[in-house]
C-alpha cells in the first residue's frame, strides 16, 4: 500500500510539471496559437533525455542512408530526431544559432518531403492519414518560421533545464 500511495503522489507531481511546463509553452508563444500548436507536439519535456546522444552528423547520415535505400518510413524518424537535435543545439549553443538555423529548416523541410513520401505510399495502399497530412502542413510552417522556433524553444528548453536542474538539486540535498 505505501508504494503505491509514493507512485500516485510521483504520477500526480509528473503531471503537474508537465501541465506548467504546457503553461509556459502557451505562455513564451503569446497569441500564436499555430506557433504554439506546432511546437506542442516538437518540443520535449525532458530534452536531455529525450534528444539523441548522437553527433548531429551522424544522424543525418542515418537519415540520408534510409532515403539512398528508399526507405522513406524508416528516414522519417530518423530525419525528425536530427531535426529535433538541430534545434534543442541551436538553443544551446547561442554562437552558431545561425549555422544551425540553416541545418534545422534543412531538415525540417527535408522531414516534410520525407513525409509526404510516406502519405503518398500510404495512400496508394489505401491506408490515407490526415494525421500525416497536418504533420505535413506543421512542419511547412515550421521551416517558414524556423527562427521563431529557435527562439521560443531556446526559452523554453532553457527554463526547463534549469528547472529540472534546481529540482533535481533539491532532491540530492533531502
Amino acid at each position: 500500500m505505501w508504494k503505491r500511495k509514493e507512485k500516485k503522489k510521483e504520477e500526480k507531481k509528473e503531471e503537474k510539471k508537465e501541465e506548467r511546463e504546457e503553461d509556459l509553452l502557451k505562455e513564451l508563444c503569446g497569441d500564436d496559437a499555430k506557433l504554439c500548436d506546432i511546437l506542442s507536439g516538437s518540443l520535449y519535456l525532458d530534452p536531455v533525455a529525450t534528444i539523441p546522444k548522437t553527433d548531429l552528423e551522424s544522424l543525418i547520415e542515418e537519415a540520408e542512408k534510409s532515403i539512398k535505400d528508399e526507405n522513406y518510413e524508416e528516414a522519417m524518424p530518423k530525419y525528425r530526431n536530427a531535426m529535433n537535435k538541430a534545434i534543442f543545439e541551436a538553443t544551446q549553443n547561442p554562437g552558431e544559432r545561425a549555422r544551425y538555423i540553416k541545418v534545422a529548416q534543412d531538415l525540417v523541410s527535408k522531414t516534410a518531403k520525407v513525409m509526404e513520401k510516406v502519405k503518398e505510399k500510404r495512400e496508394k495502399e489505401g491506408l490515407a492519414s490526415s494525421r500525416l497530412e497536418g504533420r505535413i502542413k506543421d512542419y511547412e510552417s515550421m521551416s517558414e518560421r524556423i527562427e521563431d522556433v529557435i527562439k521560443i524553444a531556446s526559452l523554453f528548453y532553457n527554463e526547463i533545464l534549469e528547472e529540472r536542474g534546481a529540482g533535481e538539486r533539491r532532491e540530492a540535498r533531502s
